[in-house]
């Protein structure tokens, strides 16, 4: 490598490497510091967006008229109201500006649920036979809430508009390449896929989600060791077909159950408060 060559490519590691200093922010749940190049107020504006896009072609069951779908905003209520004394017994409230929570199940057989930011959150109905009751519901739901709360899918989309767009802001991306700045977005927050529960983040995010979501839905009055009852039939449901954990971006079943049985006694002292 010729010294041009040399002197460019410790540039570009230096340049990259502030980069990721300047874009690095602390989350007010971990006090750890990622990398989370968008605005929350941008991604919360795209999200209420893209949230009512996804309606136009996914059906939404009416909470009147139907049980389930009542049941889905029940608990997403009372989640949103347990993270809310939450942040409001730390002083944290602030970062829960532009929260407008909404809670919506739609007919589809995904085993899937997720939450954009902002509290856009949906249920879909092919998770229902697995959640079987409201607590493993309420810890379903507060895992997806802890994804957006944590800004995984900030992190995600971080990543990935680095990678592909060459880390232009949002504003910019949604001007210039608008359909594949909206895909990221969606593959960040596992909106459209057949697992999402399943598939979008790493090891690490899902369980940070299963952590703080085991707190929201203990505070919100459920029983978070429903969590354990959950994961054994999500293995179930699977029909037993896991690859070794080396190759899974998520926890093997055996590992997570493992994980969430150390959590379980952090949860249950918050329970109803």
């Amino acid at each position: 490598m010729s010294n041009i060559l040399t002197r460019k490519y410790i540039q570009a590691v230096v340049l990259a490497g502030v980069f990721f200093l300047v874009s690095c922010t602390q989350n007010s749940l971990t006090g750890k510091r990622q990398l989370t190049m968008i605005p929350e107020a941008e991604l919360q504006s795209l999200a209420s967006s893209q949230y009512n896009d996804f309606f136009k072609t996914h059906a939404v069951v009416n909470q009147k008229t139907n049980a389930n779908a009542a049941m889905v905003n029940r608990i997403g209520t009372n989640i949103a109201k347990a993270v809310n004394r939450y942040y409001a017994s730390n002083k944290k409230s602030a970062v829960l500006n532009g929260y407008q929570w909404e809670y919506n199940l739609v007919n589809d057989n995904a085993v899937n649920a997720w939450c954009m930011p902002g509290g856009k959150i949906v249920v879909y109905t092919g998770l229902l036979p697995v959640t079987i009751n409201e607590n493993a519901l309420a810890v379903v739901i507060g895992h997806e809430v802890s994804h957006a709360l944590l800004q995984h899918g900030n992190q995600r989309m971080s990543g990935s508009m680095l990678q592909q767009l060459g880390g232009m802001t949002l504003s910019v991306a949604l001007s210039s390449k608008p359909a594949a700045t909206q895909d990221i977005f969606m593959q960040a927050y596992g909106v459209g896929t057949e697992v999402g529960l399943m598939l979008p983040f790493s090891r690490k995010h899902e369980l940070e989600a299963d952590r703080y979501g085991l707190i929201w839905a203990a505070m919100a009055g459920y029983d978070p060791n429903e969590a354990l009852a959950f994961w054994d039939r999500m293995e179930k449901a699977s029909g037993g077909q896991q690859v070794p954990e080396f190759l899974r971006t998520h926890p093997s079943d055996a590992i997570r159950k493992e994980k969430i049985k150390s959590y379980l006694p952090e949860a249950l002292r918050y329970r109803g408060k």
